[in-house]
């Protein structure tokens, strides 16, 4: 029954992927921004119902920028959870741009890439970033730099939170997990780390029965005078505990 079940949501999901494509590249061009990012949270939070996955969130996300997210990072599943609880603008590795059907639905919500090698790059991202806070807007970021095992987190790169220092706004910390609804103990068949294929991961994270992706959000906070180190500790240890919550 998992298998068919699977294959189900798999269809349903090439479906719903479809339907995003086709209103980005038909609506998009005639919609403003504010009706754009209520179709892409609306899509993300159709996209987790018709594969089964339940969404919870505690706490209470910015109602409005200027903000940053700062999230921890398990799964290819955390930007569609993320941007079902609370649109915002990701800043995205630069690869993602060439990824097929991602790359396309990735822009269309808006992302911001930056190329991780390169130190003129990070520059230039932290640059945009402060700007598109300064206009007000609601970005987020991974700052582990890449998925983890969902254990435990890996260093916060601080390099990212410039940004925020620069245009004077608001971090709010995150924290994501996953929970098989049946048992109630942490779910990990949507990691994807290391060597894990993307396609194994996915076809797990279909074949489990009830999924629930849980959205913890922390209070928002300034950097009241640290530097851009300490701060990214900080938040580390705030999201740590976050995760802990009991929902």
């Amino acid at each position: 029954m998992s298998r068919v079940r699977a294959v189900w949501r798999l269809l349903w999901a090439l479906s719903h992927i479809a339907g995003g494509l086709w209103t980005i590249w038909r609506l998009f061009p005639q919609l403003d921004q504010p009706a754009k990012e209520a179709r892409v949270h609306a899509w993300a939070q159709a996209m987790l119902r018709g594969v089964g996955i339940t969404l919870v969130v505690h706490g209470q996300p910015v109602a409005s920028g200027p903000a940053l997210l700062v999230a921890n990072h398990l799964s290819w599943l955390d930007i569609v959870v993320m941007h079902a609880s609370r649109y915002c603008r990701f800043v995205s590795k630069s690869d993602i741009k060439h990824w097929p059907l991602i790359g396309t639905l990735a822009g269309g919500a808006g992302t911001l890439y930056i190329e991780r090698s390169s130190k003129r790059d990070a520059h230039r991202v932290v640059h945009q970033m402060a700007e598109r806070l300064r206009l007000g807007e609601v970005l987020a970021v991974f700052p582990e730099g890449t998925t983890a095992d969902g254990i435990h987190l890996k260093p916060f790169h601080a390099n990212l939170l410039q940004a925020a220092i620069s245009a004077d706004a608001p971090v709010q910390p995150v924290a994501l997990r996953f929970v098989d609804a049946d048992t109630g103990q942490t779910c990990f068949a949507p990691r994807y780390i290391d060597d894990d294929s993307i396609f194994v991961s996915i076809w797990e994270t279909l074949c489990v029965r009830e999924l629930r992706a849980e959205v913890i959000f922390g209070e928002p906070q300034h950097c009241q005078g640290r530097d851009r180190r300490s701060w990214a500790a900080d938040l580390q240890k705030e999201v740590e505990g976050l995760r802990g919550t009991r929902l």
